[in-house]
């Protein structure tokens, strides 16, 4: 059963960091394109970062400098360190393939304040 498991957020105050985990099972990471996404309150899922099968990777502009996406093949998981944290980062991250083929997961919340 293919899957993710999202892992590391918290409660952090702001200039923080934290580094987010989503270990895949039933599939490979280096196979497929994946991509973070994050859901603040009230509003919709979106994307954050991709990293592609080729190494290539891209945020959106709101962490651009901050947050950086990253795999470990050999334990077959996605990384994404967050620096530099600020309230306007919090929300659910997700992860899943590029291609959100996916069921959404429960997602790891990460909360910046003070």
């Amino acid at each position: 059963q293919a899957q993710v498991v999202e892992s590391g957020g918290g409660l952090v105050q702001p200039g923080g960091s934290l580094r987010l985990s989503c270990v895949a099972s039933g599939f490979n990471v280096s196979r497929y394109d994946m991509g973070w996404y994050r859901q603040a309150p009230g509003t919709q899922r979106d994307y954050v970062a991709l990293i592609l099968t080729a190494g290539i990777t891209k945020v959106t502009n709101s962490v651009k400098g901050r947050f950086t996406i990253s795999r470990d093949n050999a334990k077959n998981t996605v990384y994404l360190q967050m620096n530099s944290l600020t309230p306007e980062d919090t929300g659910v991250y997700y992860c899943n393939n590029w291609g959100r083929s996916l069921d959404w997961g429960q997602g790891t919340q990460v909360t910046v304040s003070s």
